[in-house]
């Protein structure tokens, strides 16, 4: 007799183990139409999985998160039916579902196109329609490869094989068509809907080994309904548009080139964004108590084997063998390991902490060339680091202290909106689990005491504790992981770092790891897409063109190119002979912010006619309120605040 727990604590109890389908059909037929599957004491199941003790039940429809993930994993089972049905002979291989959609790899003599999207879309939506029930199976291991041997499907029968000792074979039926599955799934076909899109084609390797057969991997994405479908595709739409790659090259800020793979070539317009950030987070720094160390970019990998970075990185380190000394040198993937050097110099007082040590440190890390992403991945960058020694009394405090600094930048910066995920213990790590359990406890205190609320990132811990992680929301509703927050108590002790306590023992410091922008390159990346190069005065490279009307005002548009220098602008002078529609055209697709636009009747008045990007209007100004009005404009936000100190927030 199960007695079946719902949500609201209500309970149900039945005579004889029984389904999902019919306990959601006795609560009532509402239920019984919109429920799709059904969560069993936490895990998600079929809804046709049998019940047979005591459980607590969630039922899950279509307005749940875990239906989307249903709906695109079912997908995937759809696309591996059309496509065989429509290209006989092809051999299905693995098809999970993915962030905001689906893909599924076949094995095609001949690779697919983009040209045969349109037959099969058209094949998965009669598949839908014919709305037919996934049926599971379970099948023995044996019985399992000879039943995908026999119909050729020599990838289906390799993945059984590999399967653990212990692994229950499944299968699920959709119509007459059969797929190696664990599941679960929704009812039927017909509770994906139609609001699906096949997206692109790409080769994959078998199971990533570039030495196996090259497979045809189709990507899809599916949704709830065709309104979300359409605002992902919109959502795609202005990404393109706001491509960074895209913007960076016609902005002049930047490029990439093959000699330096996964290296940047700043450009001046490029270098002068770049300074502007880090300018400003060195003012915002310092105003909050950070001092700023520089440390080697080569280190003996004795160090790194001792902080356990080699064990954990070193297939992502680029390496410099020194023969006459015997030594192997390794370009710092990391800072941390050389912020303890700096602590460890000399003896430490408790009464020095917290000391908060800043680095702006250029990092190195060997990312597969088919990971990189223009600027936002890359193998050289600079981080904006800092690492905070201090005692577990001064955890939460020091928390609240950077949640703080990390808001206000954010909102400087247009994103007043973040997320924060709580990343706990990952499978390999340094450290005692009672150490583990110690670093994860003081930081859910240290989140409770700064108010933080956070959703947990299960086993995505930094390999010597756990972290925060601020994840922005951009303009198009995107979000991007930048800032962290990582308490480690494990490198203070690989590493020897002590202070010397109040009782005169010798003691180790915490360690705070914190980045706030994180690579600044990514934050460069974020920010050009963000704002689709039309950047806000204070960031903008060029803040203002100054462009004539007639060659008889170039003398006095000279004058004023070199009054708003004075006042802390950047200014591009433009005293070229086309004609000032064209010149205002040029600027804008620069994104200039700011055209001031000067004739014989300017020059006369002394004044100046100021255009802003993305409008027609023009407003006359005197010379001086003009500079005046567009150097308060140009300040940087932490300036511009009142502040007792400037920098501090």
């Amino acid at each position: 007799m199960p007695a079946i727990t719902l949500p609201d604590g209500s309970v149900r109890t039945f005579d004889a183990p029984v389904s999902g389908t019919t306990v959601a059909a006795a609560i009532g037929p509402g239920l019984a139409r919109a429920a799709l599957a059904m969560k069993v004491d936490g895990k998600l199941v079929d809804l046709s999985s049998v019940i047979e003790a005591d459980a607590r039940v969630v039922f899950v429809t279509r307005k749940d998160e875990d239906a989307l993930e249903m709906i695109r994993h079912d997908c995937a089972h759809v696309l591996a039916e059309a496509v065989q049905e429509l290209f006989p002979g092809t051999q299905v291989t693995i098809g999970p579902s993915i962030e905001n959609g689906f893909y599924y790899d076949f094995a095609r003599n001949e690779p697919f196109t983009t040209e045969d999207f349109a037959a099969i879309e058209a094949k998965m939506r009669e598949i839908v329609g014919r709305n037919a029930a996934f049926e599971r199976s379970v099948i023995d291991r044996d019985e399992g490869i000879a039943f995908f041997e026999a119909k050729g499907e020599k990838y289906k029968a390799e993945l059984i094989r590999d399967l653990p000792g212990t692994e229950v074979i499944t299968l699920y039926r959709q119509g007459e068509w059969i797929d190696l599955c664990r599941g679960p799934h929704m009812r039927s076909t017909g509770d994906i809907g139609t609001a699906f899109k096949l997206m692109k084609v790409a080769g994959a390797y078998w199971r990533g080994d570039h030495r196996n057969p090259m497979l045809s991997r189709i990507y899809g994405t599916a949704w709830r309904d065709q309104k979300e479908l359409d605002a992902y595709l919109h959502m795609l739409e202005e990404a393109e548009k706001r491509d960074h790659r895209r913007i960076g090259k016609d902005m002049g800020l930047f490029h990439l080139q093959e000699e330096a793979t996964g290296s940047v070539f700043w450009h001046p317009k490029g270098w002068k964004l770049y300074r502007t950030c880090e300018d400003y987070m060195r003012r915002r720094i310092a105003g909050d108590g950070y001092l700023e160390v520089k440390t080697p970019q080569l280190v003996d990998r004795v160090l790194w084997e001792k902080s356990g970075h080699w064990e954990k990185y070193r297939e992502h380190m680029f390496l410099a063998r020194v023969d006459e000394e015997d030594k192997t040198l390794a370009l710092k993937p990391m800072n941390c390991p050389g912020a303890v050097m700096i602590f460890r110099q000399g003896i430490r007082s408790y009464r020095e902490l917290p000391l908060r040590l800043a680095e702006f440190g250029a990092c190195h890390r060997y990312e597969p060339s088919g990971a990189l992403h223009g600027i936002m991945r890359v193998r050289s960058f600079l981080q904006d680091d800092a690492h905070i020694f201090c005692t577990e009394d001064q955890i939460a405090a020091e928390t609240v202290k950077f949640v703080e600094l990390l808001s206000s930048v954010y909102a400087d910066f247009g994103f007043p909106e973040f997320r924060v995920k709580f990343a706990d213990r990952p499978p390999t790590r340094a450290g005692t689990d009672a150490t583990w359990d110690k670093a994860e406890s003081s930081l859910k205190e240290a989140c409770v005491t700064a108010g933080v609320k956070y959703e947990l990132n299960p086993g995505e811990g930094a390999f010597y504790g756990p972290k925060l992680e601020f994840v922005l929301r951009d303009a198009i509703g995107r979000d991007w992981q930048c800032g962290t927050l990582q308490l480690d108590f494990v490198l203070p002790e690989r590493l020897d770092a002590e202070y010397v306590a109040e009782d005169g023992s010798r003691r180790r410091p915490v360690m705070l790891h914190r980045v706030i922008f994180g690579s600044m390159e990514r934050f460069l990346g974020i920010l050009i897409e963000q704002y689709a190069g039309r950047f806000p005065l204070w960031l903008a490279p060029v803040q203002v063109a100054v462009a004539t009307i007639v060659s008889d005002a170039d003398g006095y548009a000279t004058e004023v190119a070199e009054a708003l220098r004075r006042a802390g602008l950047s200014v591009k002078l433009d005293l070229s002979n086309q004609k000032i529609n064209a010149k205002v055209r040029e600027h804008s697709l620069q994104h200039v912010p700011v055209i001031a636009v000067v004739g014989r009747k300017e020059a006369e008045q002394r004044t100046v006619a100021l255009r802003r990007l993305g409008g027609e209007a023009q407003e006359l100004v005197p010379l001086d309120e003009a500079v005046a009005r567009l150097a308060r404009e140009a300040t940087a936000p932490d300036l511009a605040r009142p502040t007792l100190v400037q920098g501090a927030a």
